[in-house]
């Protein structure tokens, strides 16, 4: 049930006039508090920055709420923007925050079989019991375009079928167009945001995540890169049953996320060191950037390898992007302030003129946003290490860096590997994983030297592939 506990087991398809409405709402009450904000001269700065936070918290609330009964794009932009920070927020504020955000993810109600069955007879062209030969009628997941189901060819493979819901698609322009309601808002929660650039990249992913077929096309591409891997598995495609709506691979038994935080520690380590590995392994390997990686997408097989599904939020990298981006971290590492302005710059984080922009707080900022990337030796996570960050903007000084990080951009292009960076770094909190996290990811972004088993086996995976293929692969 949602928060507000609407639309279950009904279709997410709305009325327009309905859709706007919710948004507008949002829009017109968060308005209402960034005018009370302006006028708040009352009491000690620090009291005004907490009643500052007190309106986004309830801002984002009313969000939720609204975006939780919506589905589709709206909900999908929730969902991205869920990883975006909001600078100068107490712990509880940003824990309210986090975990109202997360359950854009991971509280979806199903829609009832009849309507997904007619999707499905539609697309096929007859009635799925004579596609297939078994079909349970029961969703093994709901997401926020489509649901899942379980079922078994004539030939007897296990597949699994995701379907999507109900003119899902014919909502997605009309859903982009209400978030532009929502673009004073978003510019004032995060002023540096280039907001209509954001949702402009939003809408793009989002058009193309309800196209299955091309999902299906970037699934095959993974797979195939993929294959053969040690411990990485990516379900194959079948060309023949999917379609525009439909999308059809092979099923996969596992362990879910919350079964394998329950293993013991080598098991969550060693699982949390591949969920590392397969997302920046495929960026850099394949030169994309995987925008989904919520635990509900992978899958701890009983071989030891882990299965990884849903492609359809996904982006072409621009060249050696993450190459660039480790130029960034090696200067905080050598605490060179130079070189972490140069390369922010660069990738376009800082916009106006460079002296507009104090090197030495912005490393300060990003030795603490990056604290556990520092770890040469192995270091435990927890679930508390992800506001820990926030820390150095709450202290006495922190009002400069928040006054800087507010003026700070989001490139486009960075939207989805920002969100994929995210969801992994909270993964590992909830895991309580251990790694040596700073020589990891030298290893997947800087072409360090390969860390441990599962390091060496993947070089060796590497090696035989490029030999395989050949020079001109």
């Amino acid at each position: 049930m949602s928060a507000n506990g609407d639309h279950h087991g009904r279709s997410p398809s709305r009325g327009r006039a309905t859709r706007t409405a919710r948004l507008g709402r949002v829009a017109v009450g968060g308005a209402v508090r960034w005018t009370g904000d302006r006028l708040d001269t009352r009491g000690t700065p620090d009291e005004r920055q907490r009643r500052r936070g007190d309106r986004i918290v309830a801002t984002i609330d009313a969000l939720v709420d609204q975006l939780s009964v919506m589905r589709g794009a709206a909900m999908k932009a929730g969902q991205v923007l869920s990883t975006i920070e909001f600078p100068g927020l107490d712990e509880d504020q940003s824990a309210h925050l986090q975990a109202r955000l997360s359950s854009l993810r991971d509280n979806v109600p199903a829609v009832d079989w009849k309507q997904m069955r007619a999707v499905l007879a539609r697309e096929w062209g007859e009635r799925p019991e004579r596609v297939l030969a078994v079909v349970d009628t029961d969703p093994a997941a709901a997401a926020s375009i489509g649901q899942v189901y379980r079922g078994q060819t004539h030939d007897g493979r296990e597949v699994a079928i995701k379907v999507q819901y109900p003119a899902i698609a014919g909502s997605v322009e009309a859903d982009m167009r209400n978030l532009i309601l929502l673009s004073p808002l978003l510019a004032q929660l995060m002023p540096g945001l280039e907001v209509r650039q954001v949702l402009t990249e939003l809408r793009e992913r989002i058009v193309e995540e309800c196209d299955y077929e091309l999902e299906a096309s970037n699934h095959r591409q993974i797979e195939r890169y993929w294959r053969g891997h040690p411990f990485v598995l990516v379900p194959a495609v079948d060309t023949e049953l999917s379609r525009r709506r439909v999308l059809v691979t092979d099923w996969v038994d596992g362990m879910s996320f919350d079964e394998v935080c329950a293993q013991p520690d080598p098991v969550r380590d060693r699982y949390a060191q591949i969920l590392y590995r397969f997302f920046y392994g495929t960026a850099t390997g394949l030169g994309v950037g995987l925008g989904d990686p919520h635990p509900g997408n992978y899958l701890l097989g009983p071989d030891g390898r882990v299965a990884f599904f849903d492609f359809g939020m996904m982006r072409r990298l621009p060249p050696d992007y993450l190459r660039r981006e480790a130029r960034i971290a090696r200067g905080v590492r050598d605490r060179d302030a130079a070189k972490v302005t140069a390369g922010m710059r660069e990738l376009g984080y800082l916009p106006g003129p460079s002296h507009d922009w104090d090197g030495e707080l912005l490393l300060d900022y990003m030795r603490e946003a990056s604290w556990w990337l520092q770890a040469e030796e192995p270091l435990r996570l927890a679930p508390e290490d992800l506001w820990r960050s926030t820390e150095l903007l709450r202290d006495e000084g922190g009002r400069e860096h928040v006054a800087q990080l507010r003026r700070m951009t989001l490139p486009p292009e960075a939207l989805l590997l920002r969100r994929m960076e995210g969801l992994l770094f909270q993964t590992a909190g909830m895991l309580r994983a251990s790694a040596p996290w700073g020589s990891l990811m030298r290893e997947l972004t800087d072409g360090g030297e390969p860390v441990g088993e599962l390091g060496a086996q993947h070089a060796e995976w590497i090696a035989r592939r490029h030999a395989a293929i050949g020079p001109r692969g």
